[in-house]
């Protein structure tokens, strides 16, 4: 079942020559993350794999998921009008998104200190890390409610597009410089996530119901800056960076359409979701917010965890994702049939969980076999 093989001979050589090139100037990392990471890791035992301690972190965060979405699924219960979430659910989560970093911030540390980096530890980080990027703000949005305190969900949908898109530019500038640029806003953003959960779990989430500026809510406030970052910051160094990689010759001087094939299947996913949120018969995003922001976040999580492969491996990334294919179809079939939309909502978002689990576990397993190694083992002769 989990034997297919996703990756070519060119992508396993790919991997074998892969050498990790990374650049953080954000001065929170810099000057406080790190060196708190660099003292953490040395009270971790030797024998805990470093992809463990990703994949912890990834759990962190599925915790999470599911007690909002027990306690909260249709995003409401922080709602002027709304029952109410146990403030300590709120503590929790905070705790453990702050954990979750954490555990991302030394996973890398691990394996240099045990000498067991490789292209699997770092293609494990990222590809756990596209699926994170979308899980933050989905749980956030327990924390603000749907009320006029808020923002309408399709505003809502577009700051996670926003968030996710950042995380995807980076990745695109690395297929095409080969190095990645980590951007300011992920420490900063992860500080700031954890401190609204706590927050709310002390003070209650009605704290962020009130106006910062006019007639502009906290929510609204918070919008503003998470789109302002993506466009400001985020997406024009990113294309500074790629022009200085064709203008000095240091990156991989791809054909201009080999350099933009990164975009056409988030597009076409992005197309396809966002038509779909704007001419729903049902306003099924509405109808079911958790499962329609779910099979968004697995989508963009299959395609960026894709790109990834492509940037590690050198090979040119796929201009089309076949797991389009069957969501533009499924869409197509719930707005002919809208008596039946929710119903397809819900069958594309398992179809998307299980191909997503699928290409994920089969290649690690590949990778696995290719490199003889164990994914959450850490050989005996390197535990000493």
């Amino acid at each position: 079942m989990f034997d297919f093989k996703y990756l070519s001979d060119k992508h396993l050589k790919g991997f074998k020559n892969y050498k990790y090139s990374a650049i953080d100037t954000s001065p929170l990392s810099k000057y406080v993350m790190h060196p708190t990471w660099n003292a953490l890791v040395k009270i971790v035992p030797k024998w805990v794999a470093p992809n463990l301690l990703t994949f912890a972190g990834f759990l962190c965060m599925l915790v999470n998921v599911i007690l909002l979405s027990v306690y909260d699924y249709d995003c409401t219960a922080s709602s002027i009008q709304g029952r109410g979430i146990p403030r300590y659910i709120f503590t929790v989560c905070g705790v453990l998104v702050f954990l979750a970093y954490h555990l991302d911030g030394i996973d890398g540390k691990q394996a240099r200190r045990i000498g067991v980096s490789g292209p699997l530890g770092e293609m494990f980080d990222h590809g756990i890390d596209s699926y994170i990027v979308f899980l933050i703000p989905f749980c956030l949005f327990s924390v603000f409610g749907r009320d006029q305190f808020s923002i309408p969900e399709f505003r809502g949908y577009l700051v996670i597009v926003s968030v996710v898109l950042n995380f995807y530019v980076s990745h695109w500038e690395k297929y095409n410089t080969g190095t990645l640029y980590l951007p300011w806003g992920y420490d900063l953003s992860m500080w700031v996530a954890s401190i609204m959960f706590l927050v709310a779990g002390v003070k209650g989430p009605e704290v962020y119901k009130t106006y910062v500026f006019g007639e502009i809510t906290f929510v609204q406030g918070l919008e503003i800056a998470i789109h302002t970052t993506g466009l400001f910051t985020t997406l024009p160094v990113a294309i500074y960076n790629v022009y200085l990689s064709y203008k000095n010759r240091t990156g991989r001087m791809y054909p201009i359409f080999d350099a933009l094939r990164p975009i056409w299947p988030m597009l076409i996913m992005l197309g396809t979701m966002t038509s779909w949120c704007l001419v729903s018969p049902n306003t099924v995003m509405e109808r079911d917010i958790r499962a329609f922001l779910l099979l968004f976040g697995t989508l963009f999580s299959n395609i960026a965890s894709r790109l990834i492969v492509a940037e590690m491996s050198h090979q040119r990334c796929d201009s089309v994702c076949w797991i389009n294919v069957p969501v533009i179809a499924g869409v197509g079939l719930a707005l002919y049939a809208p008596q039946h939309e929710l119903a397809m909502l819900y069958l594309l978002t398992a179809f998307a969980i299980a191909v997503h689990l699928h290409y994920g576990v089969c290649v690690v397993r590949q990778m696995c076999d290719h490199f003889k190694i164990k994914c959450f083992k850490v050989p005996k002769e390197k535990r000493k």
